[in-house]
């Protein structure tokens, strides 16, 4: 994991262990009240709802594991690191609470079928679902604020399942004052709404982790920052095929940028390498990788019947041998216009006593030479030693030469167009 997300990860699981072991201590105080005055007091609401709060101590216990897992680091197995752990967490959350719901609602549907034998509900039960609707709307906004605060969407998704019981509880507390009014019906459509809430969320929750595992992409918001940082990097001129999918609370962007089709492969590796650095910058991404084209792969590309490199080099030096010299560098630039090479000869010096015939080639040499590489264009440059006292660099570079690899072109090359 790069060193830009490791802290906000370790604060985010430390966060998702604390808020989750209050939620299982509160859950368990509440499940046992509800339960137990549900039964003694004829509620089926209140049962229903405990049974709901059984549910959440489940799903604590799904987070838990799934919080523990998610923060190893990546191995053999799991190159990418195992965020979706989380993912999986949440899709195991939202099919246990579609069981529920359901379980709930033929409950309810049952006894409202036989309507004759519902018994009366007593006070205590009205004085336990407010209790839980307290109790459950406080847990909500506490993990809410630490879900938000360290971004994890596991356990956003778990501070609003806390606001959905908050919301069953006042259906419930609902529903028990209809049933202590005399309309004791209110009672198991009371428990039946709380059934449908519950399963609602389920399907919710599990229907965004099915995305999250299918590799849905980031959103167009953090897709557009996404690209302004990498537009934003020295070097790269437009962004296409850029792509994104989540991997737990994070995601994976892939790009290729585009840069001056003339320069080395150095420098530009360095400039993919500052652009995905500053992807990283942004606390969403776990990772990125940049590819670098000289031209729109998109709309155009190099043909693919074009000499390979070493086959360009030995008809450069056949065309040379005639000459006594051999290439000091040749280099290639493969573009969708087609094939252009650049051959550098070795320093003209006295001191390397390289014969003048090599500096004029003419034109039929080099005509000949671009048929048979079948090249848009072939440029001959003249080395110069870098180190020469009598060399002045700086006029070299006024007129036109440029470095290469300690060496200088020549200001005035021969070329063949």
């Amino acid at each position: 994991m790069p060193a830009a997300t490791a802290a906000p990860s370790a604060e985010k699981h430390r966060v998702a262990r604390k808020s989750t072991f209050v939620s299982i201590a509160l859950n368990t105080v509440l499940m046992t009240l509800q339960i137990v005055i549900g039964v003694f007091a004829h509620s089926q609401a209140l049962v229903a709802d405990g049974v709901h709060s059984l549910a959440d101590l489940i799903s604590d216990f799904v987070v838990l594991i799934a919080n523990r897992h998610s923060g190893a680091k990546p191995d053999a197995d799991h190159n990418y690191g195992h965020s979706r752990y989380e993912t999986v967490a949440s899709l195991f959350l939202g099919a246990l609470l579609i069981a529920v719901g359901v379980g709930m609602l033929w409950r309810a549907g049952t006894r409202l079928a036989d309507l004759q034998n519902i018994p009366a509900v007593h006070m205590s039960a009205l004085a336990v679902a407010l209790l839980v609707l307290v109790s459950k709307e406080s847990l909500f906004r506490y993990m809410l604020r630490e879900a938000q605060r360290v971004r994890s969407a596991m356990l956003i998704a778990n501070a609003w399942h806390a606001r959905s019981d908050a919301a069953s509880s006042l259906v419930v507390a609902s529903g028990i004052v209809g049933s202590l009014a005399g309309v004791r019906l209110l009672d198991p459509i009371a428990a039946a709404i709380v059934g449908f809430m519950v399963a609602r969320m389920g399907w919710m929750f599990g229907w965004d982790a099915l995305q999250d595992l299918s590799d849905r992409a980031l959103d167009d918001a953090a897709t557009a920052d996404m690209r302004a940082l990498l537009l934003s990097t020295p070097g790269v001129r437009d962004v296409h095929e850029m792509r994104t999918r989540k991997m737990g609370d994070f995601a994976l962007v892939d790009a290729h940028i585009l840069v001056d089709p003339l320069i080395s492969v150095s420098e530009g590796h360095y400039i993919a390498e500052s652009a995905r650095l500053r992807v990283l910058t942004d606390n969403r991404v776990l990772d990125a990788l940049i590819h670098v084209d000289p031209e729109n792969d998109a709309l155009a590309r190099p043909p693919f019947d074009l000499p390979t490199r070493e086959r360009v080099i030995a008809e450069v030096n056949s065309a040379l041998a005639s000459y006594g010299v051999k290439a000091a560098a040749v280099n290639i630039h493969y573009l969708s216009m087609g094939l252009d090479v650049e051959v550098v000869l070795p320093d003209a010096s006295p001191s390397r006593k390289v014969p003048s015939e090599a500096q004029r080639l003419g034109r039929a040499d080099l005509a000949a030479l671009r048929a048979r590489l079948g090249a848009r264009r072939v440029e001959l440059l003249q080395a110069l030693d870098a180190v020469s006292a009598e060399v002045d660099v700086e006029t070299l570079a006024a007129k036109g030469g440029v470095g290469i690899g300690g060496r200088t072109k020549a200001t005035e090359p021969h070329s063949a167009t």
